[in-house]
Order: structure tokens, then C-alpha cells, then sequence
């Protein structure tokens, strides 16, 4: 959500932010329906003063024994009544319509972001490691994997559907492997080891910005949503709470699977496991001051960058310009790992900092001082995605042979063995 003494005080900033997403202006809507709302506040007030008033008129006409005074005065009181319920019916329309269209508008981004349209746009701004040249023609994940009787899509697919797999073996350890180091990692990080609900309400979704946008992303239980990704339960772990400031930075790590119908990729990643409706995921929230949130960003960027580098995997990483930046993030920097069957990068880990966007969804704050309590900010990332590492891993480490060389890093995760074949 959105300041709205922010709004009335510079428009202009927000249609300008809003613009750099490819919106029209939002605010002339925004404050015409603000006005109203604060007008029918008023006659609320005073049609309750007047009622209050006569009200206790009444007793001293009677009193007086001035019968035709306090009945007349009764048909006042009856009137303000009615005056104020047919105002609170149309301010609570008037307040349900603004607040639909404050919940539907994005994010502004921070000034340094790169203006663009979309994905091509992105800005690299650093690489580690050089791809790995093979002697013969590298195969695809899914190809590796099948040919070692390991990964499964065909009997997923029979229980579940397409975009599900069943790990078996050497590859269902070194899954369970790679989230062990991520979380040692992240945990030796000074990020707090979570086990949060995979199962949360409308409200909690809603807090992170995915509801009502992205409800067709979502899966839906009667009265739960299985969670897209742990930003949504770590994050809410913080709503409607007032933090201490000296407990903050306050940092979290969890594994968990995520959930997405993929609803907007039809087409897309359709063979293998890049983009499935269930995953396992490393996830890191951070929620701090904003004086302290541009350094945090940095600070996660640094331990998902980590978990590459010990694996030795070659990566590159791209700010996002405005047309590709999430919803509720106001500046993002995703990690993209190599793939030697594409010959090309692809998004391992998003690392957003949402300012305090999801915090006033969630009214989550600190206190800054005796009578000052201020929105935190919020930020979130994979630390990393611990399907897309296996892949990386898979396609990086195989062999002529079709074998998968355990990297170094997670040989005592994997009980000492070097080489899956």
C-alpha cells in the first residue's frame, strides 16, 4: 500500500514512478476518490455531533415538561441516524473501491533502476567463473538425469500431472545435500534457521503483495493458500508488530517447498525441471530500518553469490530494469547461473528489496523512538532455489559418460561420494 499524505503531497512522484512501469497516471483517481471519502467523513461527524447534541436535549424538554420540544427533538435524532448510516454505507464503498486500486498498483522503483520494457533490458552488472568448455556435445538435465535412472517425470506425471518429477537415488541425497550446505551457509550468515507454516491465510498473501494480483498463480484450500515461496510466511512472521529497533536487522532463513500453478507460462520450461509447480526453495527475508535496507540488499545479494561460488558454478548478475522488477519490489537483482545445454544464463535467485511496501500491507513497524513508530523495511531472496542448483550441478559436473562429478563442497554432504553414475 501506498502513503496517501504522500500521495496528496507529490502526485507528481507517483504517476512519474508509476510511468517508469508503464502505467498511466494513477493519483487523479486516487485523490478524487480520497476527497470523497474525507468529505463523507465529515458529515459523519457532524450529523453524530448534532445527534449528540439533540440527544441530550431531550432529557432537560422533558424535564421541562415541554413534551412537543422533545419529540420534535426525538425526529431529529431519529433523522441523524439515518443521515449517518446511509454516509457510512457509501464511505465504506467509496473506502473498499480506493483500497482495491491502492492494492493493485506495484511498487515504485528507486531512482537508479534502469528505465526498460522487459527482461532484455536487464543491466549485468557482474560474472564469476568462465563456463566450462566440453570435449563432446553436454546434455540436458533432464536427459542426465533420466539416463541414470534418477529423475522420474513419467511416474510424477501419472499422480500428479506434467511440471512434477520424483527424485530417486544419488539425486533425491544430493537435493537433500545441497539444502543442508545452503542452510549451514546462511545460518553461518547470522540468518535465524525458521520452520514456518507451508499452509496461510488470504491475509498473509495479500501482505507480501501476491493477493489480489496473483491469485491465479496461487493454489487454494478452503480456507489456505499453499505458500508461492517462505518470503510469504517469514515475512508475516512481522505484521501487525512493533519491532524494538535495536533488534534489527532482524534476518531469516527457511527451506520449504513452494508452490505455483505457473498460470502466465504456458509453453515456457515445459520439459525438465526449471519451472515446476512444486519446488524446494532456501529462502532468505530480511527486515530492517530503512537506513540500514540498501546495505542489507547488498548483504543477501553477497550470501546467495556465496553458494555459487562454492559449488563453482559459473554465474552472471543483472539488475532488472522497470519493466521486468516484480510487483512489490522497488529494486531487484537476480542471479542467473550457467547452463551449458541452453549456452546461456539462466535465473537462479531474485534478491528484492520491497521498501516498506509489504510492511504497510502487513502494518508491520519499529519504534524509532518514545511516540515515533515508523514502517520497517522488507526484502527477500533464494539463497538459493535448490531444484535449479541441482540442474546447474548436473550440467556442469557430467561426464562424457553420462556420470555427474560430485562438486568438492558437497562431498561431505553427500556421505563421501565423489561421483553419481
Amino acid at each position: 500500500m501506498f502513503d496517501l499524505k504522500a500521495i496528496r503531497e507529490n502526485p507528481q512522484d507517483f504517476d512519474a514512478g508509476w510511468a517508469r512501469r508503464g502505467l498511466d497516471p494513477q493519483t487523479p483517481t486516487i485523490l478524487e476518490k480520497d476527497m470523497l471519502i474525507r468529505k463523507a467523513k465529515t458529515m459523519v461527524q457532524e450529523a453524530e455531533a448534532a445527534r449528540n447534541k439533540a440527544s441530550k436535549q431531550i432529557g432537560a424538554a422533558m424535564a421541562q415538561g415541554n413534551r412537543d420540544e422533545a419529540e420534535r427533538l426525538k425526529t431529529e435524532v431519529a433523522g441523524a441516524k439515518n443521515v449517518i448510516a446511509a454516509l457510512g454505507a457509501q464511505l465504506e464503498s467509496e473506502q473498499d473501491v480506493l483500497n482495491a486500486i491502492l492494492a493493485s498498483l506495484p511498487n515504485i522503483p528507486v531512482d537508479d533502476v534502469p528505465d526498460g520494457e522487459d527482461e532484455a533490458d536487464n543491466v549485468e552488472i557482474a560474472t564469476w567463473g568462465d563456463p566450462k568448455t566440453f570435449d563432446f556435445d553436454p546434455k540436458a538435465h533432464d536427459d542426465l538425469g533420466e539416463a541414470l535412472g534418477m529423475m522420474d517425470f513419467e511416474t510424477a506425471a501419472k499422480m500428479s500431472g506434467s511440471r512434477f518429477v520424483i527424485l530417486r537415488g544419488a539425486l533425491s541425497r544430493m537435493d537433500r545435500a545441497l539444502t543442508a550446505m545452503m542452510l549451514d551457509m546462511q545460518t553461518g550468515e547470522g540468518f535465524e534457521e525458521t520452520s514456518p507454516p507451508l499452509l496461510v491465510w488470504p491475509k498473509a498473501l495479500y501482505g507480501t503483495g501476491q493477493l489480489p494480483k496473483f491469485a491465479e498463480d496461487s493454489y487454494a484450500t478452503d480456507e489456505h493458500f499453499l505458500i508461492p515461496t517462505a518470503e510469504v510466511s517469514l515475512t508475516n512472521t512481522v505484521r501487525e508488530s512493533i519491532l524494538d529497533e535495536d533488534t534489527l536487522p532482524k534476518r531469516l532463513t527457511a527451506h520449504t517447498p513452494c508452490f505455483r500453478s505457473e498460470a502466465g507460462s504456458a509453453g515456457r520450461d515445459t520439459k525438465g525441471m526449471i519451472r515446476q509447480h512444486q519446488f524446494n526453495k532456501v529462502e532468505l527475508v530480511t527486515i530492517c530500518t530503512p537506513e540500514q535496507s540498501e546495505d542489507e540488499h547488498k548483504t543477501m545479494l553477497c550470501c546467495a553469490e556465496k553458494v555459487l561460488q562454492k559449488l563453482n558454478l559459473p554465474y552472471r548478475v543483472v539488475e532488472l530494469c522497470t519493466g521486468d522488477l516484480g510487483f512489490g519490489a522497488r529494486k531487484t537483482y537476480d542471479i542467473e547461473v550457467w547452463l551449458p545445454s541452453q549456452n546461456t544464463y539462466r535465473e537462479i535467485s531474485s534478491i528484492s528489496n520491497c521498501g516498506d511496501f509489504q510492511a504497510r500491507r502487513m502494518n508491520a513497524r519499529y519504534r524509532a523512538g518514545e511516540k515515533d513508530n515508523r514502517f520497517v523495511h522488507t526484502l527477500n531472496g533464494s539463497g538459493l532455489a535448490v531444484g535449479r542448483t541441482l540442474v546447474a550441478v548436473l550440467e556442469n559436473y557430467q561426464n562424457a559418460d553420462g556420470s555427474i562429478t560430485v562438486p568438492d563442497a558437497l562431498v561431505p554432504y553427500m556421505g563421501g561420494v565423489e561421483r553419481i553414475g
